[in-house]
């Protein structure tokens, strides 16, 4: 598979059908397979194995396992001396699962120095169907009543496998992370998965893991209870930052 491209699947397939990760292409990286659907079924079963969706509108669906994968682990998180004056001094608000539409929509709308999005309105129909069902998250962050930032994601157990982000205001969505990553270490959530390597989210903690590894970081933690309900435990918003 890897001298001729991906894996093909068909809208008609299982929603299990997907070759092992260890077939993913080496360039690009991790591609694995094209095809399929955005069904709750395929993408929990894709996550499950640490598989994603990413393609641009006009293309079929793409289904990526790159080698290695950024992560990071809750406790690893890390906070700049200027970013923990900005938490400190509470301009933002944080809320869970307050605006996930608002969420993907501001996610969804083209970037600085980029003519499009990749979250097309198929891939945000299919996220926004994962959260009615209890696996897809956001994280909001307000100023004087006005959405800046926030971010989403779909959790499976103990793990939170994060989508995208945006910000309006500086630092806003280091923000909304920072909140997120804490909670969710009081949850013992074990693995936060960002995917690929990104300067803004190694500045945060991330680091870099073996596929394999993440793998078998998979099989402990997604087979762990999930967490219920989703907002934030009393007292949390208002520790210090240290």
């Amino acid at each position: 598979m890897t001298a001729i491209g991906p894996y093909w699947l068909r809208a008609d397939d299982p929603p299990s059908e997907f070759p092992d990760v260890s077939l993913a292409m080496r360039d690009p990286n991790g591609l694995l397979a094209a095809g399929g659907d955005l069904s709750s079924d395929r993408l929990l079963n894709a996550y499950r194995r640490g598989i994603f969706p990413w393609y641009n509108p006009g293309q079929p669906i793409l289904w990526w396992s790159p080698d290695p994968r950024a992560v990071l682990f809750p406790h690893h998180l890390r906070v700049s001396r200027s970013l923990r004056k900005t938490l400190n001094r509470r301009r933002f608000r944080p809320t869970l699962n307050q605006a996930f539409d608002a969420v993907i929509a501001a996610c969804a709308e083209p970037r600085r120095n980029s003519e499009g999005t990749w979250i097309s309105d198929a891939m945000s129909a299919a996220y926004r169907r994962l959260h009615r069902q209890g696996f897809a998250h956001s994280l909001e962050c307000w100023h004087d009543g006005v959405l800046v930032g926030g971010l989403y994601g779909v959790a499976i157990g103990r793990v939170f496998f994060g989508e995208s982000m945006f910000s309006r205001v500086t630092d806003a969505s280091k923000v909304a992370f920072c909140h997120l990553v804490r909670q969710l270490g009081a949850w013992n959530f074990g693995l936060i998965d960002c995917q690929v390597h990104s300067a803004h989210l190694a500045s945060l903690g991330a680091s870099e893991i073996p596929r394999r590894q993440f793998v078998q970081y998979l099989d402990r933690y997604c087979e762990q209870a999930p967490h219920s309900p989703w907002r934030f435990d009393g007292g949390l918003l208002e520790q210090a930052w240290r």
